[in-house]
């Protein structure tokens, strides 16, 4: 995968993502996602292109279980989000629904810096800065859902998981 870094600091919320004012959009998730980290950013959405990345500080996702937040998120373009935690909840949302997230220092990448990603290897080229990253290998079923598209493609096609 290859994109641009969208640069967010520590402790982006769901609210972040989704700001409560547009939640009577929850039906209509085309226009949810036009409005995707408006309050960290207003102008995220204009100008993420698909294949983008979201790079992200600590504890990115906090609050409610909204699984909407990581849907609106691939919707608006972004390909992966890379910071240096997150919380739980959005991390399994996010895998379920064919996000990849990968988690590891994320200091060195620059808002607008050119990355290029390996989700097999874990790894994380800078190609504005010339930086390798080491996210650490997702599991191969983590692997197997993402390439399917999310859980729900993957239960369909093969009915289980092969452990």
């Amino acid at each position: 995968m290859k994109g641009k870094a969208f640069k967010f600091g520590d402790s982006i919320s769901t609210d972040h993502i989704i700001p409560g004012r547009f939640a009577h959009l929850r039906s209509n998730l085309p226009e949810l996602a036009k409005h995707v980290l408006e309050d960290a950013d207003p102008t995220f959405v204009t100008r993420v292109k698909a294949g983008d990345f979201i790079v992200a500080g600590n504890n990115f996702g906090l609050g409610s279980s909204r699984e909407h937040a990581p849907l609106v998120i691939k919707m608006a373009g972004v390909s992966a989000i890379l910071a240096k935690s997150v919380a739980r909840i959005f991390f399994r949302n996010a895998i379920n629904l064919g996000l990849p997230v990968l988690i590891f220092d994320t200091d060195g990448i620059g808002d607008g810096d050119e990355l290029e990603i390996d989700l097999g290897a874990g790894t994380i080229k800078d190609l504005t800065s010339g930086r390798q990253f080491t996210s650490g290998r997702i599991p191969e079923v983590m692997l197997r859902i993402l390439d399917e598209g999310g859980l729900i493609p993957y239960i369909q096609k093969y009915g289980d998981f092969k452990l």
